[in-house]
């Protein structure tokens, strides 16, 4: 029996657990759901443009259920819809659209932030005022439970359908050495007469938009600039430009134009009369410049002029610097004070200082209008004027002088407009080429004459040469013969000596020898007294004849005698054979 009420009990149970849902209007939503209610009538009906129920009125209810186990949601008065929650990925971002609200003011385009849990709790949105369509609010990286009825929400996933690019759903990253670039979709107007919206503090770089709205940020333009990182923006409020950062390079100073800012309030003093300069931030030219590296400058808003702070060259001629400043400068034409017309070529070299080139700018504009507007002007009419007072050859054979006067007049000129003139140096001078020629044949009679002259000195100096060389030769034959003199000196007063000595020797001698004949002639006398007293005269002196034949081998017979007559010629036979027989008795002897 027991048993029984057991068994009647289960089947009881079984039966209340089959009929829950219905009698106990039973609703169970799993963890990863959302119900949302749907009342399917009621005594009460919602107001004219309302699609959410806050009083209970028939239709979507703005309460969702929760995961869990829900009573009393009977199914002929309640429809339960039971929607996946909303999963917004890593790197993304969840665009909201509200089918309900009050409407947006005719002013803006987006929805302000309405605190309601991120769009989870719709009773609070419309209870705090939240307005139907695009949402300036945006969810981050999450899951939320929403009410898919009251929210559409857009991820990258759904944006084609919706009529987006998936990358505008993308948390957006500027890269590195770049800047963004913003202009703001919604916001009040811009004011009359600016360009770009003023720099609006605490909204996070356009991330929290309800305080740049309500701070009074405009739409379109924008002053501020992204950085480099990654930023969580609504792409219905903001898009962004990325550009690549302002780059000073080494040598140059950027001086920043700016075309909004606080304000204009002239910094230059009082001697500075031709612009104005004004401190960073303010509207106009910034009277300090950018030094060498990046900047992250809106370069929209801000115009960056680069002014060389090295020496820069010009040529008035048809060479071009690297820089281009010359492009537009040409050789300089003139008339001398002789009438003739010809062309110079030019180079003038500048130097603008750091400190200097807002001056400059402010007062030209450009480096390119200070070429053309001022440099130009000064140097081609100092040059065409002042060639008025010389004649070509003046310019030509004084170039140097020429040069000279013109860097002086050129450094008083553009002094004046905070630029020094370094140096101005004339290049080619083309004079007209009969003059040329004629300059040219005096150039060579110059040459030809200095080659004379050269010649006609190296002759003198030979000559000079050939004597002094004569003159060392004589000095040398005139020491020789000086040497000479004096050896012949010596030598004759040898000789001298000498023959004195002879002298001496033979007067002794020869006194001494005719004492002798004397001696011997006064014996010969006397023996020949002595003999011609003895034998007679005769005598005497046949006996010295005998002897002086004898001592000297006089012969008084000859060896052949020829002796003939009657014509015949046996004398001559005779004396020939003779001759020959004493011929060879002679060699016979020897």
């Amino acid at each position: 029996m027991l048993y029984s009420y057991w068994a009647i009990a289960l089947v009881v149970l079984g039966l209340l657990l089959l009929l829950s849902p219905t009698l106990l209007g039973v609703v169970i939503i799993s963890a990863r759901q959302v119900g949302i209610v749907v009342k399917n009538f009621s005594t009460r009906s919602l107001p004219a443009g309302r699609l959410v129920a806050l009083n209970g009125e028939a239709g979507y209810q703005a309460e969702t259920l929760p995961p869990g186990l829900h009573f009393f949601y009977w199914r002929w008065q309640y429809h339960i819809l039971k929607a996946p929650v909303v999963v917004i990925p890593q790197g993304e971002i969840g665009l909201v659209v509200a089918a309900d609200g009050a409407s947006i003011p005719a002013n803006r385009i987006l929805g302000q932030v309405t605190d309601c849990d991120n769009f989870q709790d719709a009773r609070k949105f419309l209870e705090n005022g939240g307005e139907k369509g695009r949402q300036l609010s945006i969810l981050t990286a999450g899951t939320y439970r929403i009410n898919t009825i009251m929210f559409k929400v857009i991820t990258a996933a759904s944006a084609v359908e919706n009529g987006m690019e998936p990358e505008d759903l993308l948390v957006h990253r500027v890269e590195a050495d770049m800047v963004g670039i913003v202009t703001t979709l919604d916001g009040a107007a811009i004011e009359h007469g600016e360009i770009a919206g003023a720099i609006i503090p605490g909204h996070e770089s356009f991330q929290n938009a309800q305080v740049f709205i309500d701070r009074g940020g405009c739409r379109g333009l924008q002053e501020q600039v992204l950085l480099s990182g990654t930023w969580n923006l609504n792409p219905w409020f903001a898009r962004v430009e990325q550009v690549p950062m302002t780059q000073i390079p080494i040598g140059y100073v950027g001086v920043v134009i700016s075309f909004v800012g606080k304000a204009h309030e002239d910094v230059s003093g009082l001697e500075f009369k031709h612009g104005d300069l004004v401190n960073p931030g303010h509207k106009g030219v910034w009277v300090l410049p950018l030094y060498p590296g990046k900047h992250p400058l809106n370069v929209r808003v801000l115009k960056v002029e680069l002014v060389p702070t090295t020496n820069i060259v010009l040529n008035w001629a048809t060479r071009i610097e690297a820089h281009s400043y010359d492009s537009k400068l040409s050789s300089i034409t003139v008339r001398s004070k002789d009438g003739f017309a010809f062309n110079l070529d030019v180079s003038q070299i500048i130097h603008v200082g750091a400190l200097d080139a807002p001056k400059v700018i402010s007062r030209v504009g450009s480096m390119q209008n200070l070429v053309d507007h001022v440099l130009q002007p000064i140097v081609g009419n100092y040059f065409r004027n002042a060639a008025q007072n010389y004649t070509v050859l003046d310019f030509l054979g004084a170039r140097s002088e020429r040069q000279e006067e013109a860097a002086g007049h050129i450094r008083g000129a553009i002094g004046t407009y905070d630029v020094q003139a370094i140096d101005t140096l004339i290049g080619d001078i083309n004079p007209p080429e009969s003059l040329m020629t004629t300059l040219t044949d005096r150039k060579l009679a110059e040459e030809q004459q200095k080659t004379y002259e050269v010649q006609e000195h190296a002759q003198k100096q030979r000559q000079q040469l050939v004597r002094e060389t004569a003159q060392a030769d004589i000095q040398q034959q005139m020491v020789q013969s000086e040497q000479g003199v004096r050896i012949s000196e010596l030598q004759a007063n040898s000789q001298i000596q000498k023959a004195t000595g002879e002298a001496q020797s033979t007067k002794l001698r020869a006194a001494a020898d005719a004492e002798a004949i004397r001696a011997i002639g006064q014996a010969k006398g006397d023996a020949y007294r002595q003999g011609v007293e003895s034998l007679g005269k005769e005598s005497f002196t046949a006996v010295q004849l005998m002897q002086i034949i004898g001592e000297g081998d006089v012969r008084v017979v000859p060896d052949v005698a020829v002796t003939g007559g009657n014509g015949s010629s046996t004398g001559l036979v005779e004396a020939l054979m003779g001759m020959l027989l004493r011929d060879q008795v002679g060699k016979n002897k020897n």
